[in-house]
């Protein structure tokens, strides 16, 4: 481990010098990506730093444990070399975790999707409260939430609906989020008090920038149609509503929020790029999630990942076994305490493979 943590703090060093030579300044992109790079290492230079200075300090109390020195002196000096060990290892435990591979997407910003799926119109208004719950999440950490696009059913509830989430760590919160959500509850519309389960899946997929994935012009079909509104009526005659095909992937994206065409079409670019890019991705990690299947699953959507269970005011997550009985809180987007413990639990997996691995 401590190899590897000096040739993290080598690497650090070097790019500081690289950040100041003026051929780097001149070059925007290299400029951009040494200093994302730098940023994402900081914190593990730090605290090895902080590390190396306290086993430093441990050595010198040592010594001077090995002196004559009065009783007064010694009892000092143990205290101080039992704080200093226990210190030692508080650091460790923070080199280990912040040696754990970061997924290079935490920091962006996030396109998330959910439509409803089983259950007609109650899976609707699942969605709708779905997008309501991050939407309050997404506030209460000073995320921007802006709809790109929605397909409401007129009775609250949302056949699709995708929006971005503007905001520092953005993806590495709401990637967890990936699935099948399962709601049991009476419906509104049921006169018999009988428990419905209806289910909605989230997408949420990683902005990003044109830098990362290229589309090329001559592999989009671009079609324009009158945007529609709930149960299919035109909203008006212009043709503002925009369809994407990527055609090497057969990925489609539609558009009809903006009465711009231009508008739709641009944030119609920004869901096809983020959805090649998830593609490539997925196909990327099933290769290595055949060998190492994670607790915390982001990939796959099919999977039921939690049920919300009204009546029991309930939630629980299935990938963790973690029963919550604070849905009402929870459906008010106060989300970190289940999110806290899929990041816990993801960790420590990763820091397990990086145990066997080494």
């Amino acid at each position: 481990m401590y190899d590897r943590l000096q040739a993290v703090e080598d690497r650090y060093d070097e790019l500081n010098e690289l950040l100041s030579d003026p051929d780097v300044v001149s070059d925007p992109k290299r400029l951009r990506d040494l200093s994302k790079e730098q940023s994402g290492i900081t914190a593990t230079v730090e605290t090895y730093r902080e590390y190396k200075n306290v086993n430093e300090q441990i050595n010198e109390t040592k010594e001077l444990l090995s002196e004559k020195l009065d009783d007064e002196m010694r009892e000092m000096a143990k205290e101080e070399f039992a704080e200093l060990q226990k210190e030692k290892t508080d650091l460790e435990e923070r080199l280990k975790l912040l040696l754990v591979p970061k997924d290079p997407n935490d920091d962006k910003n996030v396109i998330l999707e959910i439509r409803g799926a089983a259950g007609g119109d109650e899976a609707a208004l699942f969605a709708g409260d779905l997008f309501r719950m991050y939407s309050k999440y997404a506030e209460s950490r000073g995320w921007k939430v802006e709809i790109m696009d929605a397909n409401p059913t007129g009775i609250g509830g949302y056949k699709e609906i995708i929006a971005m989430m503007n905001g520092n760590d953005a993806f590495s919160r709401m990637k967890y989020e990936n699935g099948a959500h399962r709601v049991q509850r009476v419906p509104e519309t049921e006169s018999g008090g009988r428990i419905h389960t209806s289910t909605a899946t989230v997408a949420i997929l990683p902005e990003a920038e044109e830098v990362e994935i290229e589309l090329h012009d001559k592999d989009i079909r671009t079609d324009t149609f009158a945007s529609t509104g709930a149960g299919g009526q035109s909203v008006n005659t212009t043709m503002s509503a925009v369809r994407l095909t990527h055609i090497p992937t057969g990925i489609v994206v539609s558009m009809q929020d903006e009465r711009s065409q231009l508008k739709n079409k641009d944030k119609a670019m920004k869901v096809l790029r983020a959805r090649v890019y998830d593609k490539f991705e997925r196909e990327a990690r099933e290769e290595y999630d055949a060998n190492r299947k994670s607790a915390v699953g982001t990939g796959d959507r099919s999977e039921r990942i939690r049920t919300y269970n009204y009546p029991q005011n309930r939630v629980t997550d299935h990938r963790i076994g973690l029963t919550i009985q604070k849905l009402d809180q929870i459906m008010e987007g106060k989300l970190d305490e289940i999110i806290d413990a899929l990041i816990l639990e993801d960790q420590t997996s990763k820091l397990e493979h990086l145990n066997d691995a080494n």
